[in-house]
C-alpha cells in the first residue's frame, strides 16, 4: 500500500529552513547590556556622572586655582569656567582613557572569552556583529561624555553660581552667552573623541585576544599630544584628528574662530570613517572557523596601518595647499595683537572693578609691542621668552599708560601673559576695590594666537570686537 505524498514533498525533503538573521537593532541592544554589565564600565559610568561636579565645587572652594588650565583662573568668577577646565583635562586623559577601555576591547574581549561561535551562531552575521559592535561601543562614550558635561555643570554652578565668563580674548560673555558656547565645545570635543573610538576598533581587532588592545586609543592620544607640544606646521597639527581638543577655544572669541575648529572637526570624522571601515574590512574577513586565528595577520598591515598613514599624509597635503599653514603660524603680528585685544577688554573690567569712569576699546587705543629673547632672537613662533610692552590712552590725559609683560607662547597658540609692573596695574594679584580686595585681571592672563589668520585678517576681527564693545560702552 503505497503512502501519497504532498505535491514538493520530495523536493523540499532534506533541505533546512533558510535561517533567520537577527536583526541589527536586537544584536544593538544585546551589546548595549552587554558592556554595561561589565563591572569597569559601571565604575567609570559611575565617575563620569559624579566625580567632574565634586571636583569642581571642590577646587571652587580652595584658594589656589589650576591656572595653568585654561579658564582655571576663572573657577572664583563663574560656574561656567568648571566644565570648560574639565574638558581640558578631559582632552588630554579622560576621554583617551574611556575610549580605551570601552572601544579598545570591545571585540578582544570574545576572543579572550572564546564567545565568537557562540554569537556567530545566534546572529549569523560577522557584519551585523560588527556593525552592533561599534555602535554600542559608540552609544556608551557618548553616555560617559554627557555624564563628563552634566556633573561638571552642576558641580559648577551650585558652587559659584551662573555668572558671566570672560572669553579666551578676554571679552565678557553673559551666563547665556557662555552656556550657549560650553555645550558646542563639549560637542566639537566628541568629534576626536570618536576618532579614537574608531581607531580603538580597529586596535581591538588587530591585536585579537591580546590586551594590548586597550592600549591603542591612548597611545594615539599621547603621540597626538605630544606632536601638539612640537613646533610642528599647522598644517600637520591640523591634519591630527586630536586637535579638535585644542581648538574649542575659539568658540569663546569674538568673532567667534571657527577656521580651525571646523577643519578639525572634519578631519576627526574623517579619521572616524576610514579606522571605521579598515576595522570593519578586517573583521570580516576573518576565518572564524580556525580558533587559532585572533585576528592577527598579513591584512593587519594593509588594512591597519597603511589607511591611517596614508590619511594622515592626504590630510597634511590638502590643508597645506587649501591654507597658508606651512610654518608655526605664530609670527610678531599675531602675538601683539592678541595680547593688545586681550588687555583692552580686560582693562575695562579692571575698570569696573575699581569704579573708574568707563572707558571704550576705541578710546584706549591699545596697542602692544613684543620682541623674544631681547631682541636676539627671531620673534616668532613657540617660547617662553617673549616680553611685550603694552601702552594705552586714557580719555583727558596727555601721558600714555604703560606695563609690562613676561609671555610664554605655546606651539598651539595659547599664550600665557605674566605681569611685570607697574604693581597698581598688573604688579599684583590682588586690587583694592572700593568694596574690598578682588583678583587683578591684569595680573595674568591668557590668550589665544589665530594660528590660520594672517595679521590682517586679525586686525580687521579686533577692529570689529572694537566697534561692538563701542557701541554697547
Amino acid at each position: 500500500m503505497s503512502t501519497a505524498m504532498a505535491p514538493g514533498a520530495v523536493a523540499g525533503a532534506g533541505v533546512a529552513p533558510e535561517a533567520r538573521r537577527v536583526p541589527v537593532s536586537r544584536v544593538y541592544r544585546f551589546e548595549v547590556v552587554k558592556l554595561v554589565s561589565q563591572w569597569r564600565i559601571r565604575l567609570l559610568m559611575l565617575a563620569c556622572w559624579t566625580l567632574p561636579g565634586l571636583f569642581v565645587a571642590a577646587v571652587a572652594q580652595q584658594g589656589t586655582l589650576p591656572s595653568d588650565t585654561l579658564f582655571g583662573r576663572w573657577m572664583h568668577a563663574t560656574g561656567w569656567a568648571g566644565p570648560l577646565v574639565v574638558l581640558g583635562f578631559s582632552g588630554s586623559w579622560a576621554l583617551p582613557l574611556l575610549t580605551s577601555v570601552v572601544a579598545g576591547d570591545v571585540f578582544a574581549a570574545e576572543d579572550r572569552l572564546g564567545t565568537w561561535r557562540h554569537l556567530l551562531v545566534m546572529v549569523r552575521s560577522p557584519r551585523r556583529i560588527f556593525v552592533a559592535k561599534a555602535l554600542a561601543s559608540g552609544t556608551v562614550i557618548v553616555l560617559l561624555v554627557a555624564g563628563l558635561v552634566g556633573a561638571s555643570t552642576v558641580g559648577g554652578l551650585a558652587a559659584v553660581g551662573n555668572r558671566p565668563l570672560v572669553g579666551v580674548d578676554g571679552h565678557p560673555l553673559s551666563p547665556s552667552d557662555a552656556a550657549g558656547s560650553v555645550l558646542p565645545a563639549w560637542g566639537c570635543a566628541l568629534a576626536p573623541t570618536l576618532a579614537l573610538a574608531a581607531i580603538g576598533l580597529l586596535g581591538s581587532v588587530i591585536l585579537g585576544r591580546s590586551p594590548m588592545g586597550l592600549l591603542v586609543p591612548a597611545l594615539a592620544a599621547v603621540a597626538m599630544q605630544l606632536a601638539q607640544t612640537l613646533p610642528l606646521p599647522v598644517a600637520l597639527r591640523l591634519a591630527l584628528p586630536g586637535y579638535a581638543f585644542v581648538s574649542w577655544n575659539g568658540l569663546f572669541a569674538s568673532p567667534v574662530q571657527l577656521d580651525e575648529l571646523l577643519i578639525s572637526i572634519v578631519v576627526s570624522l574623517v579619521w572616524v570613517v576610514v579606522a571605521t571601515a579598515a576595522a570593519y574590512l578586517l573583521f570580516v574577513r576573518r576565518d572564524f572557523t580556525n580558533g587559532n586565528e585572533d585576528g592577527v595577520g598579513r591584512r593587519a598591515l594593509v588594512f591597519g596601518v597603511l589607511p591611517p598613514a596614508g590619511l594622515l599624509a592626504l590630510t597634511f597635503v590638502a590643508i597645506a595647499v587649501a591654507t597658508p599653514s606651512t610654518g608655526s603660524g605664530i609670527s610678531q603680528a599675531k602675538v601683539q595683537q592678541s595680547v593688545a585685544t586681550v588687555f583692552a577688554h580686560l582693562y575695562r573690567l579692571q575698570t569696573e572693578q575699581l569704579h573708574r569712569p568707563a572707558v571704550t576699546e576705541a578710546q584706549l587705543q591699545v596697542t602692544a609691542e613684543c620682541e623674544r629673547g631681547d631682541g636676539q632672537v627671531d620673534p616668532v613662533g613657540p617660547g617662553n621668552d617673549w616680553r611685550c610692552v603694552v601702552t594705552w590712552h586714557l580719555p583727558g590725559t596727555a601721558a600714555p599708560g604703560t606695563a609690562i609683560y613676561q609671555l610664554d607662547v605655546a606651539s598651539d597658540g595659547r599664550l600665557t601673559a605674566d605681569g611685570d609692573g607697574p604693581k597698581e596695574v598688573n604688579g599684583y594679584f590682588l586690587v583694592h576695590t572700593p568694596t574690598g580686595d578682588a583678583p587683578n585681571p591684569l595680573w595674568q592672563f591668557d590668550g589665544q594666537v589665530e594660528l590660520l589668520s594672517s595679521a590682517t585678517n586679525l586686525a580687521s576681527r579686533a577692529n570689529y570686537a572694537n566697534s561692538t564693545n563701542s557701541t554697547k560702552g
